[in-house]
Protein backbone atom coordinates (compact mmCIF):
# COMPACT_ATOMS: atom_id res chain seq x y z
CA UNK A 1 0.00 0.00 0.00
CA UNK A 2 1.26 3.51 -0.93
CA UNK A 3 1.38 6.12 1.47
CA UNK A 4 -0.05 9.12 -1.06
CA UNK A 5 -3.50 6.42 -0.92
CA UNK A 6 -3.67 6.48 2.75
CA UNK A 7 -3.33 10.31 2.90
CA UNK A 8 -5.42 10.71 -0.06
CA UNK A 9 -8.72 8.35 1.98
CA UNK A 10 -7.45 10.19 5.35
CA UNK A 11 -7.22 13.80 4.25
CA UNK A 12 -11.15 13.73 3.42
CA UNK A 13 -11.85 11.01 6.29
CA UNK A 14 -15.59 8.82 5.28
CA UNK A 15 -18.03 8.92 7.20
CA UNK A 16 -18.55 5.27 8.51
CA UNK A 17 -21.79 3.71 10.33
CA UNK A 18 -22.70 1.30 12.63
CA UNK A 19 -26.12 0.62 14.35
CA UNK A 20 -25.84 3.07 16.91
CA UNK A 21 -22.85 4.78 16.18
CA UNK A 22 -22.04 7.57 13.43
CA UNK A 23 -18.21 7.93 13.00
CA UNK A 24 -17.00 11.02 11.73
CA UNK A 25 -13.90 13.41 12.00
CA UNK A 26 -13.47 15.05 15.24
CA UNK A 27 -14.24 18.68 15.44
CA UNK A 28 -14.04 21.35 17.77
CA UNK A 29 -17.59 21.57 18.69
CA UNK A 30 -16.94 18.04 20.16
CA UNK A 31 -14.93 20.41 23.13
CA UNK A 32 -17.32 19.34 26.06
CA UNK A 33 -18.29 15.98 24.39
CA UNK A 34 -14.49 14.82 24.80
CA UNK A 35 -13.19 16.64 28.02
CA UNK A 36 -16.25 14.92 30.03
CA UNK A 37 -14.78 11.64 29.48
CA UNK A 38 -10.85 12.91 28.99
CA UNK A 39 -10.67 14.45 32.27
CA UNK A 40 -11.26 10.83 33.85
CA UNK A 41 -8.49 9.25 35.50
CA UNK A 42 -10.46 6.24 35.96
CA UNK A 43 -11.08 6.22 31.55
CA UNK A 44 -6.87 7.21 31.25
CA UNK A 45 -5.51 4.20 34.07
CA UNK A 46 -4.74 1.93 31.17
CA UNK A 47 -4.12 4.72 28.40
CA UNK A 48 -1.08 6.05 26.89
CA UNK A 49 -2.16 9.16 27.70
CA UNK A 50 -2.93 11.91 30.92
CA UNK A 51 -5.94 13.09 31.83
CA UNK A 52 -7.26 15.98 29.90
CA UNK A 53 -6.41 19.29 32.90
CA UNK A 54 -9.37 21.96 31.22
CA UNK A 55 -11.90 22.70 28.94
CA UNK A 56 -8.94 24.52 27.17
CA UNK A 57 -6.61 22.10 26.39
CA UNK A 58 -9.24 19.66 24.53
CA UNK A 59 -10.36 22.71 22.58
CA UNK A 60 -6.78 23.01 21.46
CA UNK A 61 -6.47 19.40 21.24
CA UNK A 62 -9.20 19.52 18.60
CA UNK A 63 -7.77 22.74 16.67
CA UNK A 64 -4.64 20.45 16.82
CA UNK A 65 -6.35 17.35 15.17
CA UNK A 66 -7.93 19.27 12.46
CA UNK A 67 -4.40 20.27 11.36
CA UNK A 68 -3.67 16.82 10.92
CA UNK A 69 -6.88 15.35 9.53
CA UNK A 70 -6.07 18.08 6.53
CA UNK A 71 -2.64 16.58 5.46
CA UNK A 72 -3.97 12.97 5.36
CA UNK A 73 -1.93 11.15 8.68
CA UNK A 74 -4.48 11.19 11.99
CA UNK A 75 -6.82 7.56 11.23
CA UNK A 76 -8.89 8.20 14.14
CA UNK A 77 -13.06 8.47 14.04
CA UNK A 78 -15.33 10.40 16.72
CA UNK A 79 -17.80 8.69 17.81
CA UNK A 80 -21.37 9.84 17.83
CA UNK A 81 -24.18 8.18 19.26
CA UNK A 82 -27.23 8.28 16.94
CA UNK A 83 -29.41 7.90 20.21
CA UNK A 84 -28.25 11.83 21.75
CA UNK A 85 -25.74 13.03 19.18
CA UNK A 86 -23.03 13.04 21.52
CA UNK A 87 -19.70 12.45 20.63
CA UNK A 88 -18.62 9.57 23.34
CA UNK A 89 -15.47 8.25 22.06
CA UNK A 90 -12.49 7.59 19.35
CA UNK A 91 -12.08 4.95 17.02
CA UNK A 92 -9.55 4.57 14.44
CA UNK A 93 -5.76 3.99 13.36
CA UNK A 94 -2.99 4.69 15.57
CA UNK A 95 -0.65 3.47 13.17
CA UNK A 96 -0.04 2.21 9.71
CA UNK A 97 2.64 0.56 8.10
CA UNK A 98 2.36 1.12 4.20
CA UNK A 99 5.32 -1.32 3.47
CA UNK A 100 3.87 -4.14 5.39
CA UNK A 101 0.31 -3.18 4.61
CA UNK A 102 -0.64 -3.60 8.47
CA UNK A 103 -1.79 -0.98 10.90
CA UNK A 104 -2.78 -0.87 14.87
CA UNK A 105 -6.14 -0.05 15.59
CA UNK A 106 -7.25 1.65 19.08
CA UNK A 107 -10.18 3.12 20.65
CA UNK A 108 -11.66 5.08 23.45
CA UNK A 109 -15.41 5.18 25.28
CA UNK A 110 -16.62 7.25 27.83
CA UNK A 111 -17.36 5.13 30.48
CA UNK A 112 -20.75 5.95 30.86
CA UNK A 113 -21.16 4.18 27.57
CA UNK A 114 -19.50 1.45 28.50
CA UNK A 115 -20.49 -2.43 28.64
CA UNK A 116 -22.88 -1.79 25.69
CA UNK A 117 -20.75 -3.38 23.12
CA UNK A 118 -20.22 -0.40 21.64
CA UNK A 119 -16.34 -0.55 21.66
CA UNK A 120 -16.47 -4.05 19.99
CA UNK A 121 -19.17 -2.56 17.36
CA UNK A 122 -17.07 0.02 16.11
CA UNK A 123 -13.91 -1.77 16.22
CA UNK A 124 -15.61 -4.13 14.01
CA UNK A 125 -16.23 -1.53 11.59
CA UNK A 126 -12.49 -0.31 11.79
CA UNK A 127 -11.20 -3.99 10.97
CA UNK A 128 -13.97 -3.99 8.60
CA UNK A 129 -12.29 -0.61 6.39
CA UNK A 130 -8.72 -1.93 6.78
CA UNK A 131 -9.42 -4.89 5.36
CA UNK A 132 -11.95 -3.81 2.84
CA UNK A 133 -10.88 0.02 1.70
CA UNK A 134 -6.85 -0.05 2.89
CA UNK A 135 -6.49 -3.58 1.63
CA UNK A 136 -4.68 -4.27 4.42
CA UNK A 137 -2.81 -7.73 5.49
CA UNK A 138 -2.97 -7.48 9.45
CA UNK A 139 -4.10 -5.38 11.87
CA UNK A 140 -3.63 -5.66 15.17
CA UNK A 141 -4.49 -3.88 18.68
CA UNK A 142 -2.15 -3.59 22.17
CA UNK A 143 -3.55 -3.42 25.72
CA UNK A 144 -1.69 -2.70 29.05
CA UNK A 145 -2.17 -6.16 31.09
CA UNK A 146 -4.84 -5.60 33.61
CA UNK A 147 -7.40 -3.87 31.11
CA UNK A 148 -9.36 -6.82 30.76
CA UNK A 149 -12.62 -5.19 29.62
CA UNK A 150 -10.35 -4.11 26.29
CA UNK A 151 -9.00 -7.32 25.90
CA UNK A 152 -11.98 -8.41 24.97
CA UNK A 153 -12.97 -6.31 22.75
CA UNK A 154 -10.50 -7.86 20.61
CA UNK A 155 -11.89 -11.33 21.23
CA UNK A 156 -15.32 -10.67 20.30
CA UNK A 157 -13.98 -9.22 16.80
CA UNK A 158 -12.02 -12.26 16.40
CA UNK A 159 -8.40 -11.42 16.86
CA UNK A 160 -5.90 -14.16 17.83
CA UNK A 161 -4.02 -13.67 21.32
CA UNK A 162 0.11 -12.69 20.25
CA UNK A 163 1.79 -12.57 23.27
CA UNK A 164 2.56 -10.07 26.47
CA UNK A 165 5.91 -7.70 26.13
CA UNK A 166 7.09 -7.56 29.38
CA UNK A 167 7.62 -3.90 30.40
CA UNK A 168 7.59 -3.55 27.36
CA UNK A 169 6.27 -0.07 27.26
CA UNK A 170 7.13 3.21 29.39
CA UNK A 171 3.72 4.30 30.21
CA UNK A 172 3.36 7.64 32.68
CA UNK A 173 6.67 7.22 34.48
CA UNK A 174 5.53 3.05 34.47
CA UNK A 175 7.29 0.17 32.54
CA UNK A 176 3.94 -1.81 31.50
CA UNK A 177 3.45 -5.03 30.16
CA UNK A 178 1.65 -4.74 26.74
CA UNK A 179 -0.50 -7.63 25.32
CA UNK A 180 -0.82 -7.89 21.66
CA UNK A 181 -3.71 -9.39 19.84
CA UNK A 182 -4.08 -9.72 15.71
CA UNK A 183 -6.25 -10.65 12.91
CA UNK A 184 -5.02 -11.26 9.33
CA UNK A 185 -7.01 -10.45 6.25
CA UNK A 186 -7.64 -14.31 5.30
CA UNK A 187 -9.20 -14.82 8.69
CA UNK A 188 -11.47 -11.55 8.90
CA UNK A 189 -12.91 -12.80 5.31
CA UNK A 190 -13.18 -16.24 6.46
CA UNK A 191 -14.71 -15.44 9.37
CA UNK A 192 -17.19 -12.93 8.25
CA UNK A 193 -18.24 -13.83 4.03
Amino acid sequence: MKKEKVYKIFSHIPTLETDRIIMRKMLVKDTDDMFEYAKSEQLTEYLTWYPHTDRDYTEKYLQYISTRYRTGDFYDWALECKADGRMIGTCGFTRIDCPNNSAEAGYVINPDYSGQGIATEVLGKVIEFGFTVLLLHRIECRYIVGNNASRRVMEKNGMLFEGVKREGMLVKGIYRDVGTYSILCDEYFSDNY
